[in-house]
């Protein structure tokens, strides 16, 4: 009878320890609750997070976000979408964004019809930690990170990578991951799954605790839904895209089976103008059926005039004082015959200053394509470019950015 007792109070406490287990597993929010509460948006109701939106911080953080990111829509978002809706006809499911930091918004702006997004920077993906472990003090202080690491995009479109470096590599949040939570969440996203993916030298990936082996690449996979309840993936990945790394890495040779897709270039510090970027923009120029850039982009002169067809938008006011010898004379000859652009993009921010290229791959044939359906005809092919020009305007520094409001700025 003892022993009887005994095995029923042991099977009763292993019971009781499991459903311990369980209880705290569900105690951890899910990565959706924790985006919508980076995000300044209240999580479901029944998440852990949501007694943490009564604290004054959050609750100021909120305010900041809901009216930042709703002018931005205003002033920015909504025209890139309805550029994209009108211009981009038939996107392939796949989108490429190198160096694009964990700018999620506008890929998704630009290119919402893709289902697998590739986004890819030096900066690592860093993780998420439970915000309900971590001191009242240290979630105000992670989410002012946050907000100092957005200030530059929701102002002019891109990241400034020092300030971003500085922001999140200390407290509670680090790398990419944060920022990529609050762009999808904001996008009207819902996030799904969160893993660990590696890339192996020839491409290969694995997940989680998989062995990817040394040398590996590695990144973060989001699967995620619209309103439309589709499910779709982001991957991000933290890589050196320079010739001899691009070479050494599986990161292209992953993309490539991803490939034919649709890129995005912009704000890329001119790096491809450079023979030591060469790798990475021969991959785009062989694997991408359309591509959107500014001009610190690919340069002019590598688009094939049988190969691609050209649709410029904006102006082109020559790059800032930083780039002083990135002027390309055909990027003027070209915009000339420019579209109206109804948005600002790039380091040109302003809407009066920003040039925007759509490139248009052409089948082998050269026939047209049903890729894009801008509102004009094409211009012809640009003429070679010439030896670059100076000029005093040209290479004055901008005007200094204004804050956005609400944001501290560092310089």
């Amino acid at each position: 009878m003892l022993h009887t007792l005994k095995i029923v109070v042991a099977a009763a406490a292993l019971l009781f320890a499991s459903a311990l287990t369980d209880a705290r597993a569900s105690d951890a929010p899910t990565a959706d609750d924790t985006a919508r509460f980076l995000a300044g948006m209240m999580p479901s109701a029944d998440s852990p997070l949501t007694p943490l939106t009564r604290d004054p911080a959050w609750q100021r953080h909120s305010r900041l976000f809901d009216s930042a990111f709703g002018q931005l829509d205003q002033r920015q978002i909504s025209k890139v979408r309805a550029w994209s809706e009108a211009n981009i006809a038939a996107p392939k499911p796949t989108m490429f964004y190198m160096f694009s930091g964990p700018d999620f918004l506008y890929a998704n702006a630009f290119y919402p019809g893709a289902t697998t997004y590739v986004l890819s920077a030096l900066e690592p993906p860093g993780s998420i930690p439970d915000l309900t472990k971590v001191s009242r003090g240290s979630v105000a202080a992670a989410l002012s990170n946050v907000e100092h690491s957005l200030g530059s995009i929701l102002s002019f479109s891109f990241f400034i990578t020092k300030k971003m470096k500085v922001d999140l590599h200390e407290g509670e949040l680090t790398g990419a991951m944060p920022l990529l939570y609050v762009f999808l969440a904001r996008s009207g996203k819902t996030i799904k799954n969160v893993s660990t993916v590696a890339l192996d030298a020839k491409g290969s990936a694995y997940f989680a605790s998989e062995n990817s082996g040394p040398n590996a690449v590695h990144g973060v996979r989001i699967v995620f839904a619209g309103g439309d309840g589709i499910d779709k993936t982001l991957y991000y990945f933290s890589t050196d895209l320079s010739n001899s790394s691009a070479r050494a890495s599986g990161f292209l040779k992953f993309c490539a089976t991803l490939a034919p897709g649709n890129s995005l270039i912009k704000s890329a510090s001119y790096l491809m103008h450079s023979a030591n970027f060469s790798t990475v923009r021969d991959f785009l120029l062989a694997h991408s059926a359309t591509i959107i850039q500014d001009d610190s982009g690919i340069p002019l002169d590598y688009y094939a005039a049988r190969k691609w067809r050209l649709f410029p938008f904006g102006r082109y006011a020559g790059p800032i004082a930083e780039f002083p010898s990135k002027y390309q004379e055909s990027y003027a000859e070209l915009f000339q015959r420019a579209q109206p652009l109804d948005f600002g993009i790039g380091y040109r921010w302003r809407s009066h200053e920003s040039n925007l290229l759509l490139a248009v791959r052409l089948p082998d044939d050269g026939a047209a394509t049903a890729d894009a359906t801008p509102s004009t005809e094409a211009v012809p092919p640009p003429p070679r470019p010439r030896r670059p020009r100076r000029s005093r305007q040209l290479s004055a520094q901008p005007p200094p950015p204004e804050p956005w409001h609400g944001f501290l700025w560092f310089q």
